[in-house]
């Protein structure tokens, strides 16, 4: 039987699991991803919040790392916080912004 590489698109797919709990809207849908590489069993993540010093920033972070680690093939996870571009409302999905009134 043989292994399947990982995707970015399993990465995408799970990082979908993690919701903000303040506003209960995924991070993706959000706008939080940035980027997603993936390298043999290495994810990197770039990801950003809507404010510096969010309050969520240590269990969002958590949450995505624990989202991608049971994946097949996953080795190491790095998530990184990014604050460029700067986040907006205009980077969430079109459902986020209709969910949240935007």
């Amino acid at each position: 039987m043989t292994e399947t590489a990982l995707t970015d698109a399993q990465v995408w797919d799970a990082l979908r699991q993690v919701m903000d709990p303040e506003l209960g809207i995924n991070i993706v849908d959000l706008g939080l991803i940035y980027d997603v590489q993936v390298r043999g069993g290495e994810v990197n993540v770039k990801m950003t919040f809507t404010m510096r010093g969010c309050p969520m920033h240590g269990t969002l972070v958590a949450g995505a790392e624990a989202a991608i680690r049971p994946l097949p093939g996953v080795e190491q996870v790095n998530v990184e916080v990014v604050w460029d571009p700067p986040w907006s409302p205009e980077m969430m999905s079109a459902e986020a912004r209709a969910r949240l009134g935007r």
